[in-house]
């Protein structure tokens, strides 16, 4: 009874049929599965790149602000003066010069 059953079904016969009518649908089905899975790589991949981008960039603004207040520290009028003792340069602190017109 069991093998009339079976055979009437002929359930192997008709899967192997359906996956053979099928096939192009199939490796279409894993084309695109393979593309799923290297866009997410991709992704990934430049999501880190970015990452990393934005802490260097962080640094680098650090360095720019730091560099940014060391060259103003060092032309303030007094830091100069200082600079240039060593020398024997001494600017006087008389101040700016008024040219009055008659």
């Amino acid at each position: 009874m069991a093998k009339k059953l079976l055979s009437a079904l002929n359930v192997s016969h008709q899967s192997t049929e359906w996956v053979f009518k099928n096939f192009s649908f199939l490796l279409f089905l894993g084309f695109l599965a393979l593309v799923y899975i290297a866009n997410a790589h991709f992704a990934e991949k430049k999501v880190r790149e970015i990452q990393m981008l934005q802490k260097e960039i962080k640094e680098l603004k650090w360095h720019y602000t730091s560099i940014k207040s060391e060259t103003m520290y060092k032309s303030m009028q007094s830091q100069i003066d200082e600079s240039l003792e060593p020398v024997g340069l001494d600017l006087a602190n008389k101040g700016p010069k008024v040219i009055e017109i008659k």
